[in-house]
């Protein structure tokens, strides 16, 4: 299955301390030609001020939804375990339907434990977590199809996550895209072993697009040669420098024959 590139940005609601400068990158990104808003699923900052400035994810995706005209838009990811499933379900349906069709639904097992401390969610252990987001999976699919009005599209489905036995499983089961932050060697690796699992529930592998952070020019056409096609660049506030994805999407519109709005 042919793919072209796409190039997505990750506008990480962190230290921005008005929303307006969230507003204004979401607005410079879109003008710039990324192909994916995404921002992230936290309640605290991952990089810096610890107590930093932040802003909650779904809320956030609303805005953008009606803010923009062109661009996808996503988490990645939303904490598995943060939210009622069905719930997330309506609220993912809802964003879609306010972005006329434009939503990914990104969705990993969660991993930072002061967001599960402070928020008085259950830790518990990797393993733990990755059962209730093969739990949750199960529901949101099934909500998602009950919902009055439907979502615009079926609403492609992100996961995020390397873990071989688990992840790639439900990756296999569930997922539109693979979002890994693998180097080269285990991308092509763990490729593998996704297509292992993608024949033993009966999916074709090919239809499952892989999505890994910007390498930068010089290395891209190396994760191309692996099956990525799929970019992201993260940034954050007060800023949101958007020098890298700039630099992507030039290289994007270089190597693909000609430069796509949507999931091919």
């Amino acid at each position: 299955m042919s793919r072209s590139v796409r190039i997505g940005v990750q506008l990480q609601p962190q230290h921005a301390p008005k929303y307006g400068l969230v507003r204004d990158a979401v607005r410079r990104a879109e003008d710039a030609g990324v192909d994916i808003v995404f921002n992230w699923d936290h309640f605290y900052p991952l990089y810096g001020d610890p107590e930093g400035a932040h802003f909650e994810c779904w809320t956030m995706l609303a805005a953008v939804a009606e803010q923009t005209e062109r661009v996808q838009l996503g988490a990645l990811v939303t904490g598995g375990g943060y939210r009622n499933p069905d719930l997330l379900a309506d609220m993912a349906r809802t964003v879609d339907q306010i972005s006329d069709g434009r939503l990914i639904l990104g969705i990993g097992a969660g991993w930072f434990e002061k967001d599960y401390d402070q928020y008085g969610y259950e830790f518990g252990t990797a393993g733990s977590r990755l059962e209730l987001l093969k739990e949750y999976l199960a529901r949101i699919t099934d909500r998602l199809a009950k919902l009055n009005p439907q979502p615009v599209r079926d609403i492609p489905i992100l996961i995020g996550g390397g873990g071989e036995k688990k992840t790639l499983r439900l990756v296999a089961q569930y997922a539109d895209i693979w979002h890994t932050f693998a180097d080269l060697e285990v991308l092509k690796r763990k490729s593998g072993i996704l297509a292992d699992h993608c024949t033993a529930v009966g999916t074709d592998v090919a239809t499952i697009e892989k999505s890994v952070d910007w390498p930068g020019a010089d290395k891209a056409a190396d994760f191309v040669a692996q099956g990525a096609t799929l970019f992201t660049v993260g940034t954050g506030g007060p800023d949101y420098d958007l020098t890298g994805v700039k630099e992507a999407i030039a290289w994007r519109d270089q190597f693909n024959p000609e430069s796509v709005e949507g999931i091919a």
